[in-house]
């Protein structure tokens, strides 16, 4: 017998997109914000500190997304629900520096934290390696904290070949992963 419940909420993960933010977006990029909390926001491109409004946020995101000033060209994303609710984000870099080889490789992604241990860490992390293939980015890396288990396993599960560890200038392991996208 099938169990419905379990059924229709597989169902309802099938159906989830990646968009870009944008102004319609800004309550629900609001909240997700509040439920991450005080911590960093990772990734820090979805930050709103520092803004005064959100179109000056979007403004900032368009520019550093084209790779003006310090940034490297770059996408940002949200993976939403049925609900319109924003799960996960992500932010695709489309090159890297020395910064990024080390620390913060192509892919950067979090998931909501009432939304977490559902598997959509894997989706997302998914969804950006075919936007990865589609930027012809073929060998991506993906790195998380060292303590960051779950992150790990999810870039297993998505194909990641664990590389050489690196240790930043605050002696925080940085685990480094390698994804074939060809």
């Amino acid at each position: 017998m099938i169990n419905y419940d379990w059924y229709v909420i597989k169902e309802m993960r099938g159906y989830m997109k990646l968009v870009r933010p944008s102004l319609e977006l800004k309550n629900e990029h609001e909240n997700y914000v509040k439920e991450w909390g005080p911590s960093r926001m990772v990734p820090s491109s979805f930050s709103l500190e520092g803004f005064d409004t959100y179109e000056e946020y979007l403004d900032a995101l368009a520019l550093r997304q084209s790779g003006h000033g310090k940034w490297l060209p770059n996408s940002s994303y949200f993976l939403m629900n049925d609900q319109q609710q924003v799960v996960a984000m992500v932010d695709i870099r489309h090159e890297l520096n020395d910064f990024l080889y080390n620390e913060g490789g192509h892919i950067g992604y979090s998931v909501r934290p009432s939304e977490r241990r559902k598997g959509y860490a894997t989706r997302i992390l998914g969804e950006a390696l075919k936007k990865c293939k589609k930027l012809n980015i073929t060998r991506v890396l993906v790195t998380c904290d060292g303590d960051n288990i779950g992150s790990a396993k999810t870039i297993v599960k998505n194909g990641g070949v664990e590389d050489e560890s690196f240790q930043n200038e605050n002696g925080e392991l940085i685990r480094r992963f390698w994804i074939e996208n060809d």
